[in-house]
């Protein structure tokens, strides 16, 4: 009996590895992957659902230009790689 518990215990762990731990670590380093990729010029959405070009990036802010000469700085990590992935294929097609 001793052995059965075990092993449930470790496919448990590793069903529970798989299905949870896995997709949000794969999540983040798409994510850290998409802001290092970033450049000036490039139109991106914030997680607050503001539009705008990328004008100047600095470590950890970046200066949007969201129209007639509005600019607003925010922190990189509020741009939101799904809704700029969604801009660009808008744009695209």
């Amino acid at each position: 009996m001793e052995y059965s518990s075990l092993i449930f215990l470790v496919l448990f762990i590793a069903v529970f590895y798989f299905l949870i731990f896995r997709p949000q670590i794969q999540k983040a380093k798409k994510q850290k992957e998409f802001k290092d990729a970033l450049n000036k010029g490039d139109r991106v959405v914030t997680t607050g659902g503001i539009h705008g070009k990328i004008l100047e990036m600095k470590d950890l802010t970046v200066t949007l230009d969201v129209g007639n000469g509005v600019k607003l700085k925010i922190d990189r990590s509020a741009i939101s790689m799904e809704a700029s992935e969604l801009l660009k294929n808008q744009a695209e097609s």
